[in-house]
This record gives structure tokens, sequence and C-alpha cells, in this order.
């Protein structure tokens, strides 16, 4: 029951307009994080959502060539008036993160990463066209060094996202791994000098890729990976529409369920510009 005035003040609230206002006052208020709180105080409204999710299935492409997802119907509308699926999953499978424990010995699991560690600001290293030219491309300190020259210093608390391009082969396995006749994949990666140079010099809180891993394809000792989670960050990995989004100026935010002691978990990522 609606008190005089109510209708029309639920019907404000429920505009398209108020409700991403309402979204992003909220999201700011939850998640200011101490290594930035004036980038976050800046960043007070938005205009428009962007997905940087691809969509789970059992098609999607995996390291081991397995599905990524087996949904097995237990409950059908038609015969229990309401629908449901049990889920098999593999947590490193389609867009989803690493959280610290996947690649070290007491690193925290997901349910332990703070919220306010999840929504970031973003920003966007395109090396497409270096990567078109070499799928085992490494984004590489000079990448870095000259984002910051076009751009200013990298965001304190930001997520670091290579755009490769390779996102658009999503659909097509064979060329989204990139998986030889000797069974070497080849895509894109983070070179690890890179990440150590912004473990050492920037204040970073993920690293994020558009392929399969944190590391290149043809990697055998993951030298990204055990330099970047063990440090207590978490990596994202196989995140879709990087193209669609700035190169600075966005706020990244990672959707994952709080699941005790796992290791990773498909996510739902945003970009609020």
């Amino acid at each position: 029951m609606c008190v005089a005035g109510c209708e029309q003040a639920v019907r404000r609230a429920l505009s398209r307009r108020g409700l991403l206002r309402s979204a992003g006052a909220a999201a700011f208020a939850a998640s200011t994080l101490p290594a930035h709180p004036q980038t976050l105080a800046a960043r007070h409204s938005f205009g428009r959502v962007i997905d940087l999710t691809h969509t789970m299935s059992a098609e999607f492409p995996t390291f081991s060539g397995e599905p990524g997802i087996e949904m097995e119907r237990k409950d059908s509308f038609e015969k229990d008036r309401f629908n449901l699926f049990w889920w098999r999953i593999i947590e490193h499978a389609g867009t989803h993160l690493d959280a610290p424990i996947h690649f070290s010995q007491d690193g925290a699991s997901v349910e332990k990463i703070a919220v306010s560690e999840l929504v970031v600001p973003l920003a966007v290293i395109d090396v497409s066209s270096k990567a078109a030219l070499d799928p085992d491309y490494l984004l590489s300190r000079e990448d870095l060094a000259a984002w910051e020259r076009r751009h200013g210093r990298l965001p304190a608390g930001a997520c670091v996202a290579m755009h490769s391009g390779w996102g658009k082969y999503a659909a097509d396995p064979g060329k989204y791994t990139g998986r030889d006749v000797n069974g070497t994949l080849h895509f894109p990666g983070i070179g690890p000098d890179a990440a150590a140079w912004l473990l050492k010099e920037r204040r970073i809180a993920g690293l994020a890729v558009d392929t399969l891993s944190l590391d290149r394809g043809s990697s055998k000792d993951f030298k990204t990976h055990y330099l970047w989670l063990p440090s207590g960050r978490w990596g994202l990995e196989n995140v879709a529409n990087l193209d669609a989004v700035p190169a600075l100026g966005a706020m990244l935010t990672v959707g994952v369920a709080k699941v005790k002691d796992a290791t990773g978990g498909p996510a739902r990522l945003f970009a609020l510009v």
C-alpha cells in the first residue's frame, strides 16, 4: 500500500536513469578503495554499461578441450511447474576470475577477496595490431610505458587489461586456442617483465586478458601467474568486448560467486563508462 505521492516516487526511482544513478551511487559508496579514494569519489556517475562477459556454454573453448560446463535438467516447468538444472563446472572456464590461491600455497580463495577490490578503475592496453602479427605476443613493459605516455600514470588500484583482439575468435575454438599439431597452444599473454614492473612500481589490483590465460598459450612455466597471484592480486581471463571500452575512464565491476575455498570461478564483468 502506498501513501500519497508514493506511486510517483517509485516510478521515478524505477526509471532507467534512476536505476543507473542508484546503482552507480551504491557501487561507489560500498567500494571505497583505500589505495585511491579520490579516484572513486570523482567517478560518481556513468552513462552506459558494457558487458565484458562471454556467454558460458559447453562449446566455449577450454585448455583441455573438455566442456567448461555441463548442465543436467532436474526439473522442468511442464512436469514440476518450475525449471532447475544441476551444473558441473570447471572453475577456470569461460569468463572467469583467478583467485590468489590458484597459483600459491596459501593465498586468498574467492570468498576472501574484499569487495572493495572488485570495483576498480579499468585501464585497457591495446596490443591487437601486434598480436595480429604474432599470436605468441607478450604485452611488454614498453607497452605499459607507451600507454602512460599517452594517458598518464596508471590509476592506483586499477585492473590492467590486455586487449589483444582475441575475443573475436571465441566462437572458433581452433583459432582461439591456436592449438598446433603438437598440441601447443598459441595466443597472446602478459609478459612476466610487465607483471613484475606493475608489482614493483604501480599499485594494481588485477590483470585481465581476452585470451585463455594471463600467460601466453605456449608458456610452460606460467611465470606471470606465479608472479601475480601469490602477491595477493587477482586475474581475469576470457574477457569479452575490450574493444568497446575506452583506454582510460571506465570502472570495472567483477561479479563472482562467493564460494568457500574456491580457486576461481565464472564471473560477470561490467565496465561502467
